[in-house]
This record gives structure tokens, sequence and C-alpha cells, in this order.
């Protein structure tokens, strides 16, 4: 028996390697990627090319740098890797999304202020590309509404600042409404994003729990806490409207239809603050599919949510697709015009990964192993009915046995599409939503912090991951958040 339990050792000590060989050869890949963005980008902005990105693939500039939120993010994320994992596992869900929360707080305060209070928060917002920069120029809400497509246009007077110009009325409504409460300023638009944005800790467990992935729920919060990510939700409007996203998402999830009507409100309106969260609709419609109940009373009250909120806008002046046109014409007047296509379409890739965090591929990659139950429908082979590898009916057969056979297979894909259930389908949704982004040539750059709504529904899938390796990969998003922060200062 003693030999057994030793051979039994021996060969479990062999085959460990194998077990994550897979996700080793993939970090590889995004090592390489990562490399190649960086040589390709510095070889480029040298020989002058319009990258207009100095720390490509990021748009950052070089200036590594301590500041005194730095023992602040080492502390944080020293607690999450250590003792917060385990918690984690076995906490009561209120307390853990509490304690999640005010973790992602601590976690997105402390990386801004390795830049400093000023840097880092205060001014961060202040800037004339920025929508503050717009607000004290808006005395007529209904007016600037009416009019706001006739400003996105460069080049003439009244032009909006770019950012502005770039997005719908609502990103900039959200600024306003702060300044007309009490809460103008950079320091209040700066907190108000951190705060927004750290609640993705809270929505993207909600929607996993409601949809029966509880177990998924507690192995995603810390990644959340301590996504790479952060770097840009923390006074950046795109961390904002990533709150408003997984929220609306949120209350799609959970029971009742006041709920996804909430949940389509939010959705119809982070549609007025981006108009890239038209790709938010895949998500949506994963939630809506893996719904425990009651999915055509919410999907019918999410929509009207989203048509309420359109109407609004459209009878106030703001016609949407006018806006989209314009913004498309908007962007090409700028440094869009001068950007390679050739080198963005490949180098988004590795902003995402720096703003995803290393998890990301390995995740990515046991999610799609996890994904071959689509393989053969229900793997069985065809029957005899059945034309071999046609999936048509052979001549001759019995009709209804051909309708009986195309039925059990229909029934079997949609049993499998039900397996494969949210830690699948919701990384899928968001990897399709990043595609369609990158391939549009809307976004070139700038994309570690515009995907960020999508980046949180990409870590999903780290549930796929085992639950041995959890704390290293922890400490792999941990360190590399901590290295873009101290090596470069990120822009807005």
């Amino acid at each position: 028996m003693r030999l057994g339990a030793t051979v039994s050792r021996s060969s479990v000590h062999h085959r460990l390697p194998d077990r994550h060989r897979g996700d080793l050869l993939v970090l590889g890949v995004e090592a390489t990627l990562l490399v190649t963005a960086v040589a390709v980008g510095a070889m480029l902005n040298r020989a002058g090319v319009g990258l207009h990105a100095d720390a490509a693939p990021l748009y950052a500039t070089w200036r590594p740098h301590l500041g005194w939120g730095t023992p602040a993010a080492l502390a944080i994320a020293v607690a999450v890797v250590g003792p917060g994992t385990q918690w984690a596992r076995t906490a009561r869900w209120g307390p853990l999304l509490s304690v999640g929360y005010l973790a992602a707080v601590g976690w997105t305060l402390a990386l801004a202020l390795v830049d400093g209070w000023s840097a880092g928060l205060t001014t961060r917002l202040t800037a004339q590309a920025e929508y503050l920069h717009e607000v004290p120029r808006v005395t007529d809400v209904g007016r600037m509404l009416a009019g706001f497509a006739d400003r996105i246009l460069d080049f003439q007077p009244d032009s909006w600042s770019t950012h502005t110009a770039g997005h719908p009325p609502g990103a900039l409504l959200v600024f306003v409404a702060l300044d007309r409460v009490g809460l103008g300023g950079g320091t209040a638009a700066a907190m108000a994003c951190v705060l927004v944005g750290a609640s993705v800790v809270v929505s993207v467990p909600i929607v996993l729990r409601a949809l029966g992935a509880g177990g998924a729920a507690r192995t995603s919060l810390p990644f959340l806490v301590l996504l790479p990510g952060a770097v840009w939700a923390g006074a950046s409007a795109d961390g904002l409207f990533t709150g408003v996203v997984a929220a609306g998402l949120a209350l799609l999830a959970v029971r009742g239809t006041a709920t996804a009507l909430a949940g389509g409100v939010l959705l119809g309106f982070a549609l007025y603050l981006s108009y890239g969260f038209v790709l938010v609709a895949p998500l949506a419609l994963v939630v809506l599919a893996l719904r425990p109940g009651g999915r055509v009373a919410a999907l019918l009250a999410g929509a009207t949510g989203v048509a309420t909120v359109a109407t609004v806008f459209t009878v106030a002046g703001f016609h949407w697709w006018q806006g989209y046109d314009r913004v498309v014409e908007r962007y090409y007047q700028g440094w869009a015009a001068d950007r390679p296509y050739a080198y963005w379409v490949w180098a988004n890739l590795a902003a995402l990964l720096l703003s995803a965090g290393p998890v990301v591929g390995p995740a990515l990659r046991r999610t799609l192993h996890a994904a071959r139950a689509w393989r053969g429908w229900d793997g069985s082979p065809a029957p005899a009915a059945w034309t071999p590898g046609t999936g048509r009916p052979a001549p001759g057969g019995d009709p209804l046995t051909h309708v009986a056979v195309r039925n059990r297979r229909l029934g079997a894909l949609a049993r499998r599409v039900g397996t494969l259930g949210p830690t699948v389908l919701l990384p899928a949704a968001a990897v399709l939503a990043v595609l369609a982004a990158d391939l549009s040539g809307m976004s070139k750059a700038e994309v570690e912090r515009i995907w960020l709504p999508f980046t949180v529904w990409l870590l999903v899938a780290v549930a796929h991951l085992p639950a041995a390796t959890h704390r290293w990969w922890l400490a792999g998003q941990a360190l590399t958040a901590l290295a873009v922060n101290h090596l470069v200062f990120t822009v807005s």
C-alpha cells in the first residue's frame, strides 16, 4: 500500500505541469503580444508616425514614480491576495459585498494617489478636453440637448471639447447634475467616478448569483477588487460608465418586473453615455436568457425602460443616430486620422491585457475548454434516417422520424446552451463586444479605459481557473496594476 501511495503521488506530481501547461502557454503569448506592442510602438513613435501615445499601446507617458498611495495599494493587495481570498469563499453574502466594495474603493483611490492628490484626482477631469470644461457653458439643459448635435463637429466657434463631442449628451448631463446639486469641481467629479466605478464589485457578483452561479460570484469578487483597470477607473468618466452598465445588467438579472424596468432605464441611459454601448446588447441578452424566471416579462420591461429613455432624449431634441453620424466625422477630424489602424487593431488587445490583467488569457482558454459542450449537439451519431455528414434526411426516410430526430437535436442544443451558463456566455458576449469595437476602427488607442465596461465581464471567466491557482493569479493582477501605475503617467 505504501508503494501504491508513492506511485500515485508520483504520477500526480508529473501530471500537474500538464494541467497548467496550456495556461503557461497563453501567458507566454500575452507576454509576447505586450512586448511586441511596446517595441513596435516605440519604433513608430521614433519614426514620427502619429500614434499620439508616448507609451503605446497605452495612452500615457513614461514616468517612473512613487507616491503616498503606494504603501496603501500594497497593503490592500496583500490583504486581498492573502486572507481575503479565503474569506471570500466563506463569508456571508451581505458583508462580503460590503467589504468587497470598500476594498475596491480603497484600491482605486490608492492607485490614483500614487500620482498625488492633485494630478491623480482633483485635476484629472478639469482639462480642456474633459466634460467639466463644458459644465459652466450649460445654462439651459433643454437648449443644450436640442443643439447638442450641432456642436459636435470641430473647427467651429462653439464646438464641444473632445470628450463631450465624442459622447452623447448623457455624459455631460451627469457632471452638470453634480454641479447643480453643489458637487461641482474636479474633486467631487473624480470621487463620483471612483465610487460608481467600484460598484462593479457588487453588480457583477449579483448577476452571477442571480443566474445560479453563486460560487463563481465569490471567485470573481477578489479579481474585481484588484482589477488592473482601476488605474483608469479612478478619476475617469469611463469608470462611472462601467458602474452604470454593470448596475443595469444586475437589475435585469434579479427577479421582478420593476427591477427589470429599472435595469432597462439604466441601460437606456448608458446609450446616452457612450455610442459604443450598443455593444452591451449581447450581455443584456445573455442575462435575460439565463434569468431564472419571467424572461418574457423582463424583456418587455427592460425594452420599455430603454425606449422610455430614448423617447425623453428624442423629444428633448437630441437624435441618437444624428449624433453618431457626426461623431464619426468628428473622430476623423482629430488624431484618429493619423493613428494607423494596422497597428492599433492588434495593439489594442495589448492595452486590454494591461487593463484586464494577465489572468484574462488563461481564464478565457479554460472557458473555451468548458464550452466544448457545443460540439456534436447531443454528442450522438446521426440515426440511419439521416444522411451521414449532412444533417439532412436520407432519401426515402420516414418524415415523422426526421421531425422527431430534428426536435430531439434542437432540444439537446437548447439544453446544452443552458448548461454553458453565465461563466461561459457572459465572457463570450464580452469578447464579441470587444472584437466588434476593435475591428470597427472606432477604437484606435485608449481602449484600456474605453473598454472597461466589457473588461469586467471578461473576468467572470476566472471561475474556470483551479482554486489552488487563484492567489497566484491575483498576485499577478495586483503586480500588473502597480507596475503600470508606477512606470507610466496615465491620461484620461
